[in-house]
């Protein structure tokens, strides 16, 4: 059977602060509980549990203003990455997300790699409309220019 927890932080793909989440016993002896991330549901918890919703609310609205900023910032914004073809024009390797990461490195903005949102790398030269999901559910939308250079043969 599983035990009810109530979550004490953000837990990626499991809930949020001040959530009761029901979580198989290994998952929370191996990861929620050492990692403090989560406490045992019990009378004294779930009176802490008003005050962390609050925390947490208080946290998304600052998160969300955050993400909407970066957001107005990236809205329409065009990367460019130069990529060795061979005379068919076709890529060695791909454009991954840890090059995305790099290209908006460059112009200042840090973002996560979860955020880049690619289910698999780009292995085709030209224009690419992409979409960057932020904290609290923002999106935005960028262009990715990928322009192929010919390999030198020897």
């Amino acid at each position: 059977m599983k035990q009810q927890y109530l979550l004490t932080e953000d837990v990626e793909d499991v809930g949020r602060s001040g959530e009761l989440i029901s979580a198989k016993p290994g998952f929370a002896r191996n990861y929620l509980l050492p990692q403090e991330k989560a406490v045992l549901a019990s009378t004294h918890t779930l009176r802490m549990q008003a005050k962390l919703q609050a925390e947490r609310a208080e946290k998304a609205s600052v998160e969300r203003k955050e993400a909407e900023e970066l957001a107005a910032k990236i809205q329409g914004m065009a990367l460019t990455i130069t990529v060795k073809v061979d005379p068919e024009a076709n890529m060695y390797g791909s454009v991954g997300p840890s090059d995305i990461i790099e290209l908006f490195a460059k112009e200042g903005i840090s973002v996560d790699r979860r955020n880049i949102g690619m289910n698999k790398p780009i292995k085709v030269v030209g224009d690419h409309q992409l979409t960057l999901k932020l904290k609290e559910g923002v999106t935005c939308g960028y262009v990715l220019h990928i322009i192929g250079e010919l390999a030198q043969t020897h």
